[in-house]
Parts: structure tokens; sequence; C-alpha cells
């Protein structure tokens, strides 16, 4: 007999209970299972007299199983969050309205629905800086001006102009597709386009979204400069009004070279002209010194100058409109050309519109000082003089010009690029050009010996080295009033270095021409050992000195052109030159194009007036 398990002996009387996973199902005879059938026999079986024991319950698990992973959050904690996050929303809302309680933003009613009602986009004060803005109605429809500050300093700066215009572009196309158009049909608009979505400053400020120079928006702490516009006196005509829409040419560049500004500001008065605009010139900053160092001043308007502030360089159809080199590419880009350029052309006429309007500016803004005027009008004469046949011959000799631009700028024909065109190519041009005119311009189509005689070369270079070459050692000088020495020039015209005198500083000379770097260091002292990288990180403000020298340096340029455009009967240079161009404009289309008078020789480039 098999042991049996007492528990009656047990101290503890407590029941061992099965966990509650036991599995009490019943076996399948309970369930009344069919049974299945016998091979020899029928259904009959001894099954269904037997009862099944009961299954053993299962043990728990020794290891604890792993939770399954949840594929997303419950609804119940979703929404928590999303109450918890809208009701710190609420709560800054509120926080923010108590703070700023005493600030109204600024609302104007629009003129043309007297429902709509603008305020500008998500901020409550205007910005302290130069920027365009986005303002929008109730209904969502936006418009968008240009904020600068009136007590902001003009002119703005490089960065500052090339930056809003970018800023601009942005924001029209942003507000443009807001109201269901897209980018690529902004873009395609044309020069003259009028957004109608752009809102000018005075229309602002009429309507308070900007509050103008006596708004209380503006914090004056004092007279913000207003630049120093070429002619304006100081105690103008107080009973002149403002001008209607203008143009102010800003003549600060980055650029160390005079030729592109000055290709610029011509174009810029022909197009203002072309508008129907007042023309103004700003010379604050520019690195030449003021304007009528080199110029006499331009022809006033009988209008007074707008304020600054609404003084816009983007959209082109802004009431009053400012134009410099930054800004260059907004008013003289791919839309200026597509509006000017004649597309019906193919060759040099195409540009003809273009050059008309630089052409308009030449003929009312060159006008040299009082000094150097007279000085080119007589030696101008001198020069057609020596050119002069006596009488009894049927020609006189021809002046040719030869314009040579060496220093940081280099030729666009590609077996030249990197270095110059060889000075030999230049006289060669020369005597074919010569010989082109006068070896059938006799009555009887004979060679005109005599003129031939009588014709010879004017120079003007950038390179004092060229006048001393070989092939322009007889050649005169364009003109003689102001010269750019070089170096060992300057050190043969000191005294003896035997003899004690007073010290002078190592002598500065244009050896191998213009270099920007020679010429924003001018007026520098070697001592101080200041080089351009020293400049650009601690820029100093230029001293009298540097720019009485950078006025001469001007000064001397633009007498070289006006030599050379009026005196010469053809003209020689090269079109990577700005000065080859402006030389193209001074001689008028007739005699530079239609006669075939202005020879380029870098490549074979048409003229252009500016290359962006």
């Amino acid at each position: 007999m098999p042991p049996t398990l007492d528990l009656s002996q047990s101290t503890h009387a407590k029941m061992i209970i099965s966990p509650p996973r036991l599995n009490l199902r019943r076996a399948a005879s309970y369930q009344h299972e069919k049974a299945p059938f016998s091979a020899t026999s029928s259904r009959f079986t001894f099954n269904h007299l037997m009862f099944s024991p009961p299954p053993s319950p299962g043990l728990p698990a020794l290891v604890p199983r792993p939770r399954k992973s949840s594929t997303g959050p419950r609804p119940s904690r979703v929404l928590r969050v999303v109450a918890w996050v809208l009701g710190l929303v609420l709560l800054t809302f509120i926080a923010r309205a108590v703070v700023k309680k005493n600030v109204r933003v600024p609302v104007v009613g629009w003129a043309l629905d007297g429902r709509e009602e603008f305020e500008m986009v998500g901020q409550y004060d205007l910005p302290d800086f130069p920027t365009p803005i986005a303002v929008t109605d109730r209904n969502g429809r936006s418009k968008w001006t240009v904020s600068i500050p009136p007590t902001y300093d003009f002119p703005l700066t490089v960065k500052e102009y090339s930056d809003i215009c970018v800023t601009c572009q942005e924001v029209a196309a942003h507000v443009s597709e807001s109201h269901g158009h897209t980018s690529s049909q902004h873009a395609q608009f044309g020069y003259y386009y009028e957004d109608p979505y752009f809102l000018d400053v005075s229309d602002a400020e009429k309507r308070g979204l900007l509050p103008g120079v006596e708004g209380k928006a503006w914090k004056v702490t004092a007279q913000a400069p207003n630049g120093r516009l070429v002619g304006d006196k100081a105690d103008g005509l107080v009973d002149k009004s403002i001008c209607k829409t203008s143009l102010t040419f800003v003549l600060e560049s980055a650029d160390a070279g005079l030729g592109p500004t000055m290709m610029m500001l011509w174009m810029a008065y022909g197009l203002a002209r072309k508008e129907k605009r007042s023309f103004f010139i700003d010379d604050s900053r520019w690195a030449y010194g003021e304007y009528t160092t080199i110029f006499k001043a331009p022809p006033m308007p009988d209008c007074n100058a707008p304020p600054r502030h609404e003084m816009l360089p983007c959209p082109h159809n802004a009431r009053h409109l400012v134009v410099s080199a930054a800004t260059a590419s907004q008013t003289f880009g791919k839309s200026f050309n597509r509006e000017y350029e004649n597309p019906h052309r193919s060759n040099v006429n195409r540009e003809r519109p273009v050059y008309d309007l630089a052409r308009v500016g030449y003929e009312a803004l060159f006008r040299l000082n009082d000094e150097d005027q007279p000085y080119v009008d007589h030696r101008v004469k001198e020069l057609r003089a020596m050119a002069k046949v006596s009488e009894g011959n049927h020609n006189d000799g021809m002046v040719i010009g030869v314009h040579i631009r060496h220093g940081d700028l280099h030729p666009l024909e590609y077996q030249y690029n990197g270095a110059y065109v060889p000075l030999n190519i230049y006289t060669q041009r020369s005597r074919e050009i010569v010989e082109e005119i006068h070896n059938f311009s006799t009555p009887l189509g004979g060679e005109d010996l005599v003129a031939k005689q009588h014709s010879f070369m004017i120079l003007a270079s950038d390179d004092p080295d060229v006048y001393e070459t070989e092939e322009f050692s007889g050649s005169p000088r364009a003109q003689e009033q102001i010269k750019l020495a070089s170096k060992q020039h300057i050190q043969n015209m000191n005294p003896d270095k035997t003899v004690m005198h007073k010290f002078v500083d190592e002598t500065f000379g244009w050896e191998g021409g213009f270099f920007a770097s020679m010429f924003w260091n001018l007026g520098h002292s070697t001592l101080n050992n200041i080089n351009v990288a020293d400049e650009v990180q601690a820029p100093l403000k230029p001293s009298a000195e540097t720019m009485r020298l950078r006025g001469l340096i001007g000064r001397a340029y633009t007498m070289d052109l006006a030599v050379l455009g009026q005196a010469s009967d053809a003209v020689i240079c090269t079109m990577s030159a700005m000065g080859c161009r402006l030389l193209a404009v001074i001689m008028g289309w007739e005699k530079a194009m239609e006669e075939g008078r202005w020879v380029n020789i870098d490549g074979d480039f048409q003229w252009t007036a500016l290359s962006l």
C-alpha cells in the first residue's frame, strides 16, 4: 500500500489554492464529443464509459512574459497632450496681450474697399532696419511695401541695397502666390510691370501702415544723415514742392574702377529722362570724393528731392527709385535687356536703344570741371591742327586714338586671356585703317600720300611704361595735364641720394597699370605695413591726401577719354575695358558704328553697355 500524505498534523491550517491560470477545461468526453469510428466494429467503444481525469494545472512561468509593444499612443494620452499644448498657447497669448496692451497694431483702411483693413503680418512693431514687409487683411489677402526707418542713414550701404532687392523679389513672389499666382508667372513679368500688390511708401503712410517721419513708432534720437545730393543746397527753396517721381543715382561702389560707374550713371540719367523722373546724384561715399572734383554739377530739377526713406531700390515702379552699382542687376538686368534691346536685329543695331540712353546721359553729364574742360578743348584743337594739311590737298591726316588697358584687367579673347593684347597689334591695325581710308581718297580714286604722312596715333593708357615702348615712343599722349608716372620716373626726379635731404616715404608708381589694391591703398604709408586684408578687417576713413590722389586719377581718366573721343577720327581699343565702351558713346553712333571708326581688337565682340 503506498504511503499517504497526512495533513492533519500541519501547523498551518491553510489550503493550497491553484493559481488563476489553471486550465479547468473538461476533457472531450465531457463535451459529448463523438468518438471516432472503429475499423472492425460499429461506432460502439468503451470511451463513453470512462471519465478522463482533469488536466494538470498550468504552472506559473519562471520568467515574466514580455509585454506587447503598443503600435501607437492611447487616444486618451493624445487628447491630454493636445489639451496641454492648447492651454500653454492660450496662456502665452493672454500674457502677451497683457504686456502689449498699450501697443497698437498699425491698421490701415484700404481705399478701394471700405470693408478691407490691413495690418502687419505677425509683428507688433515695425522693424528698425530697412526691409520689405507684408501686410494682410482680415480675409487673408496680402500686399507688401518697403519699410526704411526715417532715422536711418542715407544712403544705405551697398550690402543693404543688395539685400533689399533680393528680399523684394521673395516677398513679391510670396504675396503673388497667396493670390493664386505661381512663381513662374511672377518671373515672366516685364520691365514696366506694375505689381498690383505693391504699396508705395507715401501711400502706406497715408493709410497708417507706416508712421512716417512724425510717427511715434520711430524713436528719434538724432538727426539722420540725409546724404549729399550733388547741386542740392542745404537752404533749398522752401516754395519748391517735392518731385512727383524721381531717380537718384548713388555713386558708391565696391569697384575701384571709374568706368563702370560712369556708364551706369549715363544710362540711369537717360532712363530717368525717358520715364520722366527727376534726377539726382548722391556722392556721400564715393571713392573718388566729391562729384564736382571731376565734373560740373548736373542740371537740377525744379522740385525738391523726396524724403530719403521714400527712395527705394525696388520695385522699378516705385515712385522714387534709387539706382547704384549694388542694384545694377535689378535696374539694368535681364528684364531691362528684354525691354530695350531690339529683338529684330542680330548685329550691333540690337543695342541701339541702350546706346541712346547712355548717349543722353553723356551729353548732359560729361562736363568736366572748370580747370579741365578748357584744357581738353585746347588739346583737341591742338591735335586736330597737327593732322591738318596745307591748302591744296584734298584730305587731312587722320588722328588714330589708341586706348590700352593693362593692370588687373585682361582681354576677353581666349588666346590673350591672362595676359594682354600685344602692342604691335594696335600699331598694325592703325596702319590698316589709314590705308583703308587714304589708299583711294583722292578725287580720282588714288592714294593720298600727303594725308598718310600727316596721320598719327595718340595714346591713352593706365600703364606709364607703354608710352616708352618702341611701338609708341613717338606718339603723343592724349593729355598731359595729369600723368600717371612709374616708380623709376619718380626716382629719377628725386635729389641725389648722396646729399642729405628731408625724408620721403617709399616711392609709389603705377608700373603695369591700374590695380584695385593700389587704388584702395593710396595715401597709406608703407611704414605701417597695412595690406588689403588688414584694410578689410579694420577699414579706415580715407584721409584728405588719399581723396586728393584718387581725385587726380579720376580727372586723368576722364580727360583721356574726352580727348580720345573728341579728337580722334578712329579709336582702337579692347572691349574688355569699360573705357573702350565709353569711347564709343562719346564718338556718337554714326561715326562709331555706322562708319566703323570704333575698332575693337579684343575678339569678335560687338558693343554692349554693361556685363552683369
